[in-house]
């Protein structure tokens, strides 16, 4: 086979991703090892702040004026991300809930939010759990990672099997390489924009490289909340402070 027949698209770009859970079976069998699922591939320091956000509207919006609590649903949400959010911790996978600090008695299970950190299955073995495999197929790039990371699952050698006819259906490649460039591009732009208006902002001050750098994310339509991530990483301000500069400038005219 020629390398052009060999390609494959990349699992952890979202539109591969998305494409692959359409099919019923792919997803029950990816459901039964994690749950309801965000994929992240930039670094977001906010992630804690994102995912409780997103997992309370969840949770809120499952029950209608006039219902009774107990029409609360159990509410999950799973962020498989590409970069490290816990540097102190050896493991891939964590599980969150509802805790007292000291008897550790579970004060609620319907919210749950479930991290896989995938540059962190670096240093482990394919075959030793389903999570894991899943983990190894997510994040692989070559023929060779796949058909590991498949071994002995039927779920995810039926991922392999759907990743090899979307990857050799034209059309969505077009779409997964218009996707991939313009993840490309908009990480490049932010980055240099950002640099740009750091060194413009450091020349006049603190305030204004504040005020710049909220205008400049605005105009690359950033959520608000990494707008406040940025702030926070690029002035060494605490969260407080970084909303307070939010609410003075983002509405305004910058």
């Amino acid at each position: 086979m020629s390398k052009e027949e060999m390609f494959l698209m990349k699992p952890k770009v979202d539109f591969c991703f998305k494409e692959l859970m359409e099919d019923a079976e792919i997803r029950r069998g990816f459901i039964s090892a994690l749950l309801d699922v965000e994929i992240q591939l930039a670094a977001f320091p906010l992630w804690p702040e994102r995912s409780v956000f997103y997992l309370a509207k969840m949770y809120t919006g499952a029950i209608q004026k006039g219902q009774s609590y107990d029409m609360l649903p159990k509410c999950i949400h799973v962020g498989i991300l590409d970069f490290v959010l816990f540097e102190e911790d050896e493991e891939f996978y964590s599980c969150f809930h509802f805790w007292e600090d000291t008897r550790r008695r579970m004060y609620m299970d319907k919210l749950e939010i479930h991290i896989l950190e995938l540059p962190k299955l670096e240093g482990y073995e394919c075959t030793r759990t389903e999570l894991l495999k899943w983990g190894s197929f997510l994040r692989a790039e070559k023929k060779e990672e796949f058909e590991m990371a498949a071994e002995g699952s039927s779920y995810i050698e039926r991922a392999y099997e759907r990743l090899t006819e979307i990857s050799a259906d034209d059309s969505k490649r077009l779409e997964y390489e218009a996707r991939e460039k313009a993840i490309r591009d908009h990480t490049y732009l932010m980055n240099y924009n950002l640099q740009k208006g750091l060194e413009e902002g450091r020349k006049e001050g603190r305030e204004q490289g504040i005020k710049a750098l909220v205008k400049f994310c605005r105009e690359y339509a950033c959520t608000r909340e990494e707008t406040c991530s940025r702030l926070i990483q690029n002035f060494s301000i605490s969260l407080e402070e970084a909303e307070e500069y939010l609410e003075k400038y983002w509405s305004a005219e910058v």
